[in-house]
């Protein structure tokens, strides 16, 4: 007698958001436990007499903020979307969409985060001038000192001195985060959110809004969130997290390179003098943004 196998069905959307949350709590604490273990174990008690480096003031224990750092994404963002699909009974490249990218959309990928750069320098400089209403001022002051503790840690990370720290500097800083927050935010969120919804314009951008938030850098808070939208319009486009985890690095990688490209020329990192554009080079740069969104969605849907 032949038994048929069932296909176990999916958890409600609901239960998967809970499951995130727990997952996701669950994973931050046993990889900071295991992060501080392992900078314990190399650094010694310094680490415990002298907290100062988790700010990034201790130039000698950056060391130790970057493996803390790797801890956090993989136990905050990787962790859950791995137990996510571990726990609906599938495989992350089938239940996350890992089909081998096509060499075509990744260059329409590249092609759009290079036409996409001065509308986004745009958005940001206009994000760096936000001014709250004097009845918000504490809040205000507080999101400032949040923005420049933020800062201080970036800076003492991105201090690179030779070619090994770049590399090092690309895999936390770029590779890291772009395969293990696309597979929360991307593969799982916006995943569990369009189950829920339906309307994938709506689970895009709610995912855009929390993938923007729990950064706490509020005054980057809306480049990132135009730029959380246009890797969920990828993902639901193409079907496949690879382009954009490739999307996520150049944004990224393109920071290091920058910061490694000041340092090698004895720049200051916190170099505030933009490279000049006109504004038509903005109008120009939303234009051909829109239109190669356009021609990914075009030559995605046609294959």
């Amino acid at each position: 007698m032949q038994s048929t196998r069932t296909i176990k069905q999916e958890s409600s959307p609901y239960v998967q958001l809970l499951l995130l949350v727990i997952y996701a709590l669950g994973g931050l604490v046993v990889a900071m436990v295991i992060g501080f273990a392992i900078v314990f174990f190399y650094y010694g008690a310094t680490i415990i007499k002298d907290t100062s480096w988790l700010s990034g003031n201790n130039p000698q224990l950056v060391g130790a903020l970057k493996i803390l750092l790797i801890a956090q994404q993989v136990g905050l963002f990787l962790v859950p979307a791995i137990l996510l699909g571990i726990t609906e009974g599938k495989k992350p490249q089938n239940f996350y969409g890992l089909k081998r990218p096509n060499l075509q959309i990744l260059v329409l990928v590249l092609l759009l985060m290079l036409s996409s750069m001065p509308l986004m320098s745009w958005v940001n400089e206009t994000n760096q001038k936000m001014v709250l209403p004097d009845v918000l001022k504490g809040i205000e002051q507080w999101m400032r000192k949040m923005e420049d503790e933020g800062a201080k840690t970036t800076a003492a990370i991105l201090k690179m001195k030779s070619i090994g720290d770049f590399l090092i500097t690309l895999f936390i800083i770029a590779i890291v985060p772009a395969i293990c927050e696309e597979f929360l935010f991307r593969g799982a969120l916006q995943r569990t959110f369009l189950r829920w919804i339906k309307n994938p314009h709506v689970a895009i951008w709610i995912s855009a809004i929390i993938f923007s938030t729990i950064h706490f850098q509020f005054y980057g808070f809306f480049p990132r969130l135009f730029l959380g939208a246009a890797f969920g319009y990828i993902y639901f486009w193409t079907g496949s997290l690879w382009y954009t985890i490739f999307a996520h690095f150049l944004n990224n990688g393109f920071a290091v390179g920058m910061a490694w490209y000041f340092q090698r020329n004895n720049l200051p990192l916190n170099n505030d003098e933009e490279i000049p554009i006109q504004w038509y080079g903005y109008i120009i740069s939303a234009i051909l943004t829109l239109a190669l969104f356009k021609l990914l969605k075009d030559r995605t849907a046609k294959q």
